[in-house]
């Protein structure tokens, strides 16, 4: 289906509906005992349960079995800084993603403020409800913020899926990548283009999995230490990458490269640009909803394994893959907080879901059965 065609179909859908999720009763309100029972009197008796062991909110109310989906809209999909309301569709389509995947209750939380400190205090605020909480679309590098100090300051699960959900699953085509050509991970020469929010993550969790070669590139060109523009996080990715500490453009980093992963903006990688890299090169091109280079010209040159961002072709690199299992998980083994270790386990229980890998099939697809429960146990 043309893309055009999909956003008439989708916005005549929507409208049609209002939306894409309601909130139903668990158990009947028939009659007045059913009516005392789920609420007054009968609720006060809960309250003074949970009053007296605060942990019971788990089994007695939502609280066990929900996840706030919180947005400032600042950095929707590939689109931008929209805005609260624009962020709404957005994660109300993931609050039914959560739903349809993993039986989670999640729920839109769009704030209409980009104030980091005051998203910091309103999550704090909303924190008894939820079991965990699900950050997005927050543009770096305040995300990266916002994550640290809630992660510090509350007690449940937090998670920004465009970092970590992408990380788990792009580590996850790349076991898979790797065993299909062949190649070890200390060997291969990686090229990252993008470092906000999901390639600072990206290049974090591949370096923990065991990737040693590594480069980044931001819109200004290639991260090397003593670049004078780099904030804090690039800054700090500069010491553990590039170790040649090559300058330049993404063209002169691309030169004997053996992977390329693109997290920024479509069209920016040439068939030229791949035919410098190594024989059989994976290219992973995310952006949406162009991605970096289209498959039929990748393929052109050669390209042994192509990924995206989209649903209309092979190996698409999907966030849905990732955050239903591990927050199922988060909430079923009570964790205290995410780490990296975790996400690595959820890659690998991600790849492993594929028995027999192919070029065209390196990762399930979201309606894959099984993906989530796999995922949801190792996530303890």
């Amino acid at each position: 289906m043309k893309k055009k065609d999909i956003y008439k179909m989708s916005l005549k859908k929507h409208k049609k509906y209002g939306g894409k999720i309601e909130i139903a009763l668990k158990f009947s309100i028939a009659n007045k005992n059913d009516l005392s029972l789920a609420y007054s009197p009968g609720v006060a008796e809960v309250s003074r349960e949970i009053s007296k062991r605060p942990q019971s909110a788990k089994d007695y109310t939502l609280k066990g079995n929900s996840v706030a989906i919180v947005s400032d809209g600042s950095a929707i999909l590939g689109l931008g800084n929209l805005g609260a309301l624009a962020a709404i569709p957005v994660m109300e389509g993931k609050a039914a993603l959560f739903k349809k995947f993993a039986d989670i209750d999640a729920f839109p939380i769009c704030l209409d403020t980009q104030n980091e400190d005051e998203i910091i205090a309103i999550v704090k605020a909303i924190a008894p409800v939820f079991g965990a909480i699900n950050l997005e679309d927050i543009s770096a590098p305040r995300c990266f913020n916002i994550e640290k100090k809630l992660r510090a300051e509350l007690n449940i699960p937090i998670m920004h899926d465009d970092q970590h959900g992408t990380a788990v699953v792009v580590l996850a085509g790349l076991i898979n990548s790797l065993k299909l050509r062949k190649s070890k991970k200390e060997n291969v020469k990686i090229v990252l283009n993008g470092a906000g929010s999901a390639g600072i993550a990206i290049a974090e969790l591949l370096l923990m999995y065991g990737f040693k070669n590594i480069i980044l590139n931001d819109s200004r060109g290639v991260i090397y230490q003593g670049r004078q523009d780099l904030n804090s996080d690039k800054k700090r990715l500069a010491s553990l990458t590039n170790k040649k500490n090559i300058k330049g453009t993404l063209v002169n980093s691309l030169m004997g490269a053996d992977i390329f992963i693109g997290v920024s903006k479509g069209g920016v990688l040439s068939e030229e640009m791949i035919k410098t890299m190594n024989a059989k090169p994976i290219i992973f091109a995310l952006a949406n909803p162009e991605p970096e280079i289209m498959p039929e010209k990748a393929k052109k040159t050669g390209a042994f394994i192509i990924a995206t961002g989209r649903s209309d072709y092979p190996n698409q690199v999907n966030n849905a893959l990732a955050f239903p299992g591990i927050f199922r998980g988060a909430l079923n083994n009570h964790i205290k907080q995410f780490n990296d270790a975790m996400f690595i386990k959820a890659a690998l229980a991600l790849a492993s879901s594929i028995k027999n890998p192919t070029t065209e099939k390196i990762i399930p697809t979201p309606f894959d059965k099984g993906v989530v429960e796999k995922i949801a146990k190792v996530i303890r």
